[in-house]
Parts: structure tokens; sequence; C-alpha cells
């Protein structure tokens, strides 16, 4: 088992470690992060680095990823869209992928939940990722940090626990293993591949690892 909160267009670090468990928890019921990735992440434009976020309401406030709503009124879409397009309209796997997430952001989306799960698992469709997606909500078990993870696994029958490497500073790894958990950590190391826009940059959007390998590095 695996699992993380449901990032707006991950990373490829989400969907490796993904693709490296048979069950992936998506973390929905834990708090909401103003300013992280729940509801933003970066591209690579002409004109440098470029941050999309997702307008959403009450977002400092103390709630739950799976209570977070969208403020659609800063017709942020169109914005996303139009970036997008014009940052990677003429990469070698524009026409592959393209459809997608104009379809994607021609819907309106009221839930940032509902609007991240369907690029999770759109992504996954291009990257060849079948792994069970499960909801935190689902599972109904609570704890912090160490407790919450174990419980999570010990209700879906987890004997194995994929962290990601950032968690070796807060894991207690003997108290996995005294409930029979295993732990072992992600080990990746982001891929280089031909970029637009000039020197290569690392740890971005899926999308840009998408659009110029169509998935294929």
């Amino acid at each position: 088992m695996a699992g993380h909160q449901p990032n707006y267009l991950p990373w490829l670090g989400f969907f490796d470690k993904m693709s490296k468990c048979d069950v992936f928890v998506i973390e929905d019921d834990v708090q909401f992060i103003y300013h992280e990735f729940q509801n933003r992440n970066k591209i690579k434009t002409l004109n440098g680095i470029k941050w999309l976020t997702v307008p959403v309401k009450e977002g400092r406030k103390r709630k739950k990823i799976s209570e977070i709503f969208i403020s659609n009124e800063k017709n942020w879409s169109r914005r996303h869209w139009s970036n997008i397009k014009n940052s990677y309209g003429k990469s070698p796997y524009w026409n592959e992928f393209c459809d997608f997430f104009e379809e994607t952001y021609d819907k309106k989306w009221n839930k940032l939940i509902d609007l991240n799960l369907y690029l999770i698992n759109g992504i996954m469709d291009f990257l060849n990722i079948e792994n069970e997606l499960v909801l935190a909500s689902s599972i109904n078990v609570s704890g912090n940090k160490n407790d919450l993870i174990i419980a999570q696994c010990k209700a879906i029958g987890a004997k194995t626990y994929l962290s990601g490497a950032g968690a070796r500073t807060y894991l207690d790894i003997d108290k996995f293993e005294r409930e029979g958990i295993n732990v072992v950590f992600q080990e990746f190391e982001y891929p280089t591949y031909p970029q637009l826009w000039g020197e290569f940059v690392p740890n971005l959007s899926v999308v840009d690892y998408l659009f110029c390998t169509g998935g294929k590095i």
C-alpha cells in the first residue's frame, strides 16, 4: 500500500509511487493546506516556470480536502487551458493528450477533490497504471501520521507500506514493524528528457512529461 493527498496535476513521482503498489490510498480526508500542491502545480512556459492555481473557497480554514469548493467566478479553467495550450501546443505528443485536457477544462467543477481525481484517473490511463485507488474517507479509520497509516494498512490488509522518501523524518518504523507492517521507501530519480523552452527543469507537473515524452521514458 501507498498513499498521498489528491494533488492537482501531480508531478511524475506521484505516479511512480502509485505504479509500485497494489493499492493506492487517496488521502482525501486530511487537512487542506493552503499554498501546497493540492490546488496548484507548475508548468514550463516560454517565459519560464508558471504556477497554475485553482482558486478555492475558504482555503485558509481548517477543512478536509474533500470539503474544499472551487471558486469558479474567477474563470480559472480557461486560463489554465490557455496556458497549457500555449506552452505545449508544439510539443511532440500534444495531439495524443490534448483532447482529454481540453474536455476537462470545458467542464464546470464544484469540488476540488472531483477535479483532481478526474485528472489523476485520466493520467493513470495515459501511463498504463491500473492499480486500485481507495479513498481514505471510505476506509473509516482515524489517527495522526503513523497511527493513521498503520490503521489504513490494517484495514485493507496491507503488509508493506511504500512511503515517500520525505517521510523518513517522522515515520516510526519500529511501530510499523510491531504491527507486522514492513516499511520501504520510494527510490525515484526524476528522468531527464527533451523539454521545450530551454534548459531542462525537473519536478514539474506530469503534463510536461506527457506532452514532451508521450509517457515513454
